[in-house]
């Protein structure tokens, strides 16, 4: 039975986590720590709102003070550390924010583990207590690819480009150095891109979806040919498991979809789905009216080139043969059923995404893709 602390735990990938541990690991008592920023939701946790091994803390990373208390008073022997302001359009526009939660919120974090799992027993003359810190980080710390280039390994060189992807580096860096140095129990993922349930619209998957139906625009970076590897997010958080329960200390892992696609053909793919749903259901027509002018034609006209972001990477692939290999990890879902899935998510989940897609969000959007 394990006490874990689940940072973010209300964003997409960290609620889909604590939906996917609960499930499957029902005696564990998992405690959400979340500052509910914009991409934070209670919503994403309302499945397991009445799980009596369920809390929720709304609180930063970066109070010290309040997750020592926590890990104290809960009984905390591991972390999974997904808080993290994660959107590379942001971090460009409004670098600072990035700095302050990924970097010096893993390093207050840390700071507090290490104190409550080391230092005080060591003081008290008890045996260091028996924990894990799990770090979730991503593939863009490993820079970019060109088209021909191998995937990502865990010891290729980091050489992240963008403000977040500097930001996530080091904070890895942070986590390795508090194993080798004091003893830290750590392991550290790096993912490919998400995709799935609760995805916040500001993301490409959702936000295509979304505009389509509201028959909105679909704004495409540069010629659209950057590449990423997909993986359905109830795979991250299997990997993740395999890793807790059978990685490492000390370790990197990568966790990967198999499963490489240009943006613009993850677009018309999507594109394609909802056509294909609203050509099986007259009660979508209904629900989504907006949407009937580009379904009864062509949805891929609502496609629009924008002008490309600063320092877009062109390639992001994962080679997961190490996880594979040591821990048995393979993603259960095909593109094609973890695809399928999401669109039929978000077509039956308007009062969600309506609900997250405010005026602020509006705004951000408007001033994205302008």
């Amino acid at each position: 039975m394990k006490n874990i602390l689940v940072t973010g735990g209300a964003g997409f990938i960290g609620a889909n986590f604590v939906h996917y541990w609960l499930n499957k690991y029902d005696s564990d008592k998992v405690i959400v720590l979340d500052a509910l920023t914009y991409a934070g939701n209670l919503a994403n946790l309302e499945p397991v709102q009445g799980n009596s091994n369920f809390v929720f803390v709304q609180g930063d990373i970066c109070d010290q003070e309040l997750v020592e208390k926590l890990i104290q008073e809960h009984g905390i022997d591991t972390v999974v550390h997904f808080a993290a302001e994660s959107h590379v359009d942001r971090s460009i526009t409004g670098p600072d924010a990035f700095i302050e939660t990924n970097i010096l919120g893993t390093y207050s974090l840390i700071k507090a583990v290490k104190k409550c799992w080391i230092d005080e027993p060591k003081e008290r003359g008890d045996d260091i207590i028996e924990h894990r810190f799990h770090h979730v980080s991503t593939d863009e710390v490993y820079g970019t690819l060109s088209p021909t280039d191998p995937a990502f390994k865990e010891d290729t060189a980091y050489a992240p480009n963008s403000p977040y992807s500097a930001s996530k580096a080091a904070s890895d860096h942070l986590v390795r150095a508090y194993h080798h140095t004091y003893g830290l129990n750590v392991t550290t993922s790096n993912c490919s891109n998400n995709y799935g349930p609760y995805h916040f619209p500001e993301k490409l998957i959702p936000l295509v979806i979304t505009n389509i139906l509201h028959n909105k625009s679909l704004p495409i970076y540069g010629n659209g040919m950057q590449i990423r590897d997909w993986l359905y997010v109830e795979d991250h958080a299997y990997g993740i498991d395999l890793v807790l329960n059978k990685g490492r200390v000390g370790e990197n892992y990568n966790i990967g979809g198999n499963n490489e696609w240009a943006n613009i053909n993850i677009v018309k793919e999507v594109c394609k789905l909802v056509e294909n749903e609203f050509a099986n259901s007259t009660e979508l027509s209904a629900r989504f009216p907006e949407a009937l002018a580009a379904i009864n034609s062509d949805t891929e006209s609502l496609i629009t080139y924008v002008k490309d972001r600063p320092g877009h990477d062109r390639r992001y692939a994962i080679d997961a043969t190490k996880t594979r290999d040591e821990l048995g990890y393979e993603p259960k879902e095909s593109f094609e059923t973890g695809i399928s899935k999401t669109v039929a998510w978000y077509l039956n989940n308007e009062s969600w995404w309506q609900a997250v897609m405010d005026g602020s969000y509006q705004d951000w959007v408007e001033k994205q893709y302008s």
